[in-house]
């Protein structure tokens, strides 16, 4: 898919964890997590300037929501700790999660392309694909970002009145 269909989907895969936090009353984690989440739909994409690897190689496989999900969970645990050791626990293991849950987006929005992705590289070559939609379709991208906006609209409604 293109930047605004994933960008869609990040919202939509990240609505249900910003409405936990805000009925938690974790507004300020909330709305991080939600950037966070913004700014790390394109992640799987940075191979593209990279010489000798595959678009949609490694960079989309549920190892790299791993590593990414790592990488961001250990920022998360440093800037907690500037705090005390439970929030440290606490922003690593958010970023961990939302690092994760944004690529995993990425691969889901990838899946539904002819193209598809091998997630499970390199225990597996196995392909997936729906075979849906091509990744330039300007309906099916807009359609994603509605779908992520008009939940993340939901939730923050829902939030409102509670």
């Amino acid at each position: 898919m293109m930047q605004l269909g994933h960008y869609g989907t990040a919202l939509l895969l990240y609505s249900p964890v910003a409405r936990f936090l805000l009925a938690s009353g974790d507004d300020a984690l909330a709305l991080v997590g939600g950037a966070l989440a913004i700014a790390l739909a394109m992640a799987p994409d940075c191979d593209r300037p990279i010489p000798f690897v595959d678009h949609r190689g490694p960079t989309h496989t549920f190892g790299f929501a791993v590593l990414v999900g790592l990488l961001v969970g250990a920022a998360g645990w440093v800037v907690g700790s500037q705090v005390d050791a439970a929030a440290a626990r606490t922003f690593g293991r958010f970023g961990f999660a939302v690092g994760a849950l944004t690529v995993v987006s990425h691969l889901l929005a990838d899946v539904i392309t002819p193209m598809g992705i091998r997630p499970f590289w390199p225990l597996s070559d196995r392909h997936f694909t729906l075979d849906l939609v091509y990744a330039k379709n300007w309906a099916a991208n807009v359609l994603l970002f509605v779908l992520g906006t008009v939940a993340t609209l939901l939730v923050v409604f829902a939030s409102l009145g509670s």
